[in-house]
């Protein structure tokens, strides 16, 4: 239902004044009134109710509305107003009452955010805007405002200060008639953060994370750090310790999965040139993919070193053998070769 929101101004009435321009040798414009009616300012004039106006049209009779709103005037209110400027003769058309709605500019909550974090972005700290989570003093609600108030959110004083995370932001609206622009200020709480993955349930050492396991949430960067690891890093991985429900994860809280468990049986495949054995052992360490890890051939009881190479396998390579045509050649003597005497070489 819409409540009558109209205050009569006719204090505001100058010195009667004649409803019409009549020019020489013709016939006045009849009045009509009209059923719905729509300003920009504060206030409403004759020219707003009627067709026709003609000298009156600029006298104020009515206070407008509130920004973004609509008021009712009953019609036999609106033809005394009209009455006591001298303007009769009105066709109201039967109509019993006359809307009156107050254009505004609306400025969504949202907007106000994204203004905000884009006037804090990257300052004392803060990084982008759309990491930048704002917590306002007085909440955040639309705000209407005169719509000849168009122009963009300006920032005109910034301040952000990183040691308790506080912001004071204000911004002026340009006025497209060259009035005042519209002042807004805000100020709240501002926190830099990071996309991390979030663990939902607890989870055990050495125990492997399931997608169903982890959410991504925002969560503030100081409490994760430079080491915050990415959703596409974590499903299949293994927890290095036990790591509690709502622990936002990190790079080194996880590691690969272990392929081989101690004490466990492995298949140990053992290759050398031209063969391939495959022989029963136990692993005597953890391991994961390309871990060398210490196993025992259950047969020989021998222990060696190998390479994991899947799940309970470890693959042991022979050595390989060193290429005689790498070495260096040994000096060729002759046999049964004896020395001589200079002297005799001399005389001969």
């Amino acid at each position: 239902m819409i409540r009558p929101l109209l205050i009569s101004l006719a204090l505001l009435a100058a010195s009667p004044l004649a409803a019409f321009a009549q020019s020489a040798g013709s016939a006045p414009a009849a009045p009509v009134l009209r059923a719905n009616v729509t300003v920009t300012s504060d206030i409403v004039r004759i020219g707003d109710m009627i067709d026709n106006a003609g000298d009156a049209a600029a006298i104020a009779i009515y206070r407008a509305p509130d920004l973004g709103t609509t008021g009712s005037l009953p019609t036999a209110q609106v033809l005394a107003a009209l009455r006591a400027h001298q303007v009769i003769g009105v066709d109201t058309r039967d109509l019993r009452e006359v809307s009156v709605t107050r254009l505004a500019r609306t400025v969504e909550a949202k907007e106000i955010e994204q203004n905000v974090a884009a006037a804090l972005e990257h300052r004392n700290g803060l990084g982008a805007a759309d990491d930048i989570e704002l917590t306002f003093d007085r909440g955040l609600h639309t705000l209407q405002l005169d719509a000849a108030n168009t122009g963009a959110l300006r920032p005109v004083s910034v301040h952000f200060e990183p040691r308790n995370g506080r912001f004071d932001v204000a911004f002026e609206v340009a006025n497209s008639t060259g009035a005042a622009p519209a002042r807004l200020r805000f100020t709240g709480a501002a926190v830099d953060t990071v996309e991390a993955v979030v663990l939902m349930r607890a989870v055990d050492r050495n125990e492997i994370i399931k997608a169903s396991d982890v959410a991504v949430e925002r969560r503030p960067r100081i409490e994760v750090g430079r080491d915050v690891a990415l959703s596409t890093q974590v499903v299949g991985m293994q927890a290095r310790r036990q790591l509690r429900v709502g622990q936002a994860l990190r790079q080194s809280d996880l590691a690969k999965p272990d392929l081989v468990q101690r004490d466990q049986a492995v298949t140990i495949v053992y290759q050398a040139a031209g063969i391939t054995l495959t022989i029963r052992g136990k692993a005597l360490e953890n391991g994961t993919e390309g871990d060398v890890v210490n196993v025992m051939n259950l047969q020989s009881k021998r222990t060696f070193s190998g390479t994991v190479s899947g799940r309970n396998q470890v693959l042991v390579s022979a050595p390989q053998p060193i290429a005689t045509a790498s070495l260096p050649a040994p000096v060729a003597v002759a046999a049964n070769t004896a020395l001589s005497d200079p002297r005799k070489a001399e005389s001969r």
